[in-house]
């Protein structure tokens, strides 16, 4: 794990709700993944215990199994020489409640120093009062430094691809919460 250190933007929480810093740019994602509370909880436990960034293709380095505010992860992504390691800390959870729609599950995490970028991500699932479940991934974000600045293409090609791939690790595990 990274040294401890402080996060490393403005707007610390923004992402739960759809808030962004002056100048930072905004990514919002919302894909239906189903219906029901069996699935909607399912999808949940995946997201807060880390299992969507690791269906995503990235390794995951966290200090606790759950994730809680506070908690630091260091999720890398790349091969080799060429891994980039992505230092966050959780800024805001909220969890599954017993019964009831509509609700929300999920985490925001921001950014520590050595990380590409600056800013804030979260991953919620989300029940309406039809029991449709959708996953919603909302992102603020800059690059962290000139280099990181000098290759903004490949850096918001890189996003993309993994917001892809953390939509496809909720849509297997929705596959797996719904009864066959």
């Amino acid at each position: 794990m990274s040294k401890r250190g402080m996060l490393d933007y403005p707007g610390v929480g923004g992402t739960e709700h759809g808030v962004a810093p002056a100048g930072y740019h905004q990514a919002l994602k919302e894909v239906r993944l189903g219906s029901g509370q069996d699935l909607y909880r399912h999808v949940a436990a995946g997201i807060l215990s880390w299992e969507l960034q690791r269906r995503a293709g990235l390794r995951v380095r966290a200090d606790v199994p759950t994730v809680r505010p506070g908690a630091r992860v260091v999720s890398g992504f790349g091969v080799g020489p060429f891994r980039i390691n992505a230092p966050c800390e959780v800024v805001w959870v909220r969890e599954a409640v017993p019964g009831g729609s509509p609700q929300s599950a999920g985490f925001g995490y921001g950014t520590l120093a050595g990380h590409p970028e600056r800013g804030e991500e979260s991953f919620e699932v989300l029940i309406d009062a039809a029991g449709a479940v959708h996953l919603r991934i909302r992102a603020f974000s800059k690059p962290a430094n000139w280099f990181y600045t000098a290759g903004a293409v490949v850096a918001g090609a890189a996003q993309r691809y993994v917001t892809a791939r953390y939509i496809e690790g909720a849509k297997a595990l929705a596959t797996e919460g719904t009864p066959q």
